[in-house]
């Protein structure tokens, strides 16, 4: 079904590269979504009034706060589609971001809105009435979210969408809301247990819960968040695979919306090559990087010794030392300055963010010290700086 509704409805749906196209994935989940939604509130709330169940009518509520969330979606997805201007130069892709958070505070208040409801019924319980056509009715709504979070998954992981994925997450909680008020409803039928206010409440802190996930999930890029490993790779190896690039490093990501990135990076270039060939070959990269990655990629350009053997000498010395004392660390921008009695190696240390300024500092004390250990000769001068990567 979802491959059918993909082909049938989205063009050139394969190039998910191209913000149109990923526009379109946004609007068919969102349509998709609101329709599901409406159907299973108006059939879940005519069986919670039929039967007497808040808890059944607890579940109504959220499947019609997922509707609006549909419907905030739907009006973020076409915001964020308008095209950059003057006041916005890296365009309106935030918005649907914006409009995220505006779904999970509304299905936070829904859940509230529940909670109190909940607590009321425990303290002043209403009969219900037990019909196996209502349990029947809420097994197949249960079919209907497994489909829709199976649905969003799959366009999410399709389009790399954080906002899908989250959706998709919150229709999968909104089966275990459902299977829960079935529950209640069984006990009620079997033995006589009027279970309804605390399966209500049950079901009022999944909603507030899911709400706080996808919160967190579209608060992350708005902040600012670390690049994701594999991105980080991807664009690094990009760079490294053309002739004339030797290496990389600090490379930065700058999210705009999904799709819609600015990165920044520090390609390495052999210094004894023209450094007008070099600027050719670095402006290849840029421009390949848009027109294959959809990605505004700024470089700068690094020349590095790559065929002086006393560079490199102390280069993988220094390497071996690091290495010894935390794999995770790395350098760049190593240099030398060779004077008649000191040879100072002066070089940039990447280090994980848990390195605090005390640990900092007794990091370069060690490796000062190994450096002095295997030369004595040399010194060194040491800049320590953090990766924008999150660790694998």
């Amino acid at each position: 079904m979802t491959d059918f509704l993909v082909k049938k409805f989205i063009n050139n749906y394969e190039n998910v590269q191209d913000s149109s196209v990923r526009t379109k994935y946004g609007l068919l989940a969102s349509v998709v979504g609101i329709c599901c939604n409406l159907l299973l509130f108006t059939v879940k709330l005519s069986i919670g009034i039929f039967v007497h169940s808040i808890s059944v009518m607890a579940d109504a509520f959220n499947n019609l706060s997922d509707a609006a969330s549909s419907i905030i979606g739907f009006i973020g997805v076409k915001m964020a589609e308008k095209p950059a201007d003057d006041e916005h130069p890296f365009g309106h892709g935030r918005i649907e971001y914006i409009s995220a958070f505006i779904v999970a505070f509304l299905v936070i208040q829904v859940g509230f809105s529940l909670f109190k409801t909940s607590i009321g019924k425990i303290r002043e319980p209403e009969p219900m009435s037990f019909h196996l056509i209502t349990v029947v009715i809420l097994i197949l709504s249960i079919g209907v979210k497994l489909w829709m979070g199976l649905f969003n998954s799959r366009l999410g992981r399709r389009i790399d969408s954080k906002v899908m994925m989250a959706t998709a997450a919150d229709s999968l909680g909104d089966v275990t809301t459902t299977s829960a008020t079935i529950i209640s409803l069984v006990v009620f039928g079997i033995w006589g247990l009027n279970l309804d206010g605390i399966i209500g409440i049950i079901v009022s802190v999944v909603v507030m819960i899911a709400g706080i996930n996808i919160a967190r999930e579209t608060l992350a890029p708005l902040i600012g968040e670390a690049i994701d490993p594999e991105v980080y790779r991807k664009i690094s190896r990009f760079v490294e695979s053309y002739d004339g690039i030797v290496g990389s490093h600090d490379l930065i990501v700058h999210n705009y919306g999904p799709s819609r990135s600015m990165a920044s990076i520090h390609a390495e270039v052999p210094s004894d090559v023209d450094i007008e060939r070099s600027h050719e070959v670095i402006d290849k990269i840029e421009r390949d990087a848009l027109r294959k990655m959809n990605l505004f990629l700024v470089i700068h350009m690094d020349p590095v010794e790559v065929k002086n053997e006393i560079v490199n000498h102390y280069r993988i010395m220094v390497d071996d030392i690091i290495d010894n004392l935390d794999s995770r660390l790395s350098i760049h921008d190593f240099r030398i300055v060779d004077g008649a009695e000191r040879i100072n190696l002066i070089f940039d240390l990447v280090v994980p963010r848990e390195y605090m300024e005390a640990a900092r500092d007794n990091l370069k004390k060690k490796v000062r010290e190994e450096v002095a250990n295997k030369d004595k000769k040399c010194s060194c001068v040491i800049t320590i700086e953090s990766s924008f990567c999150a660790e694998d």
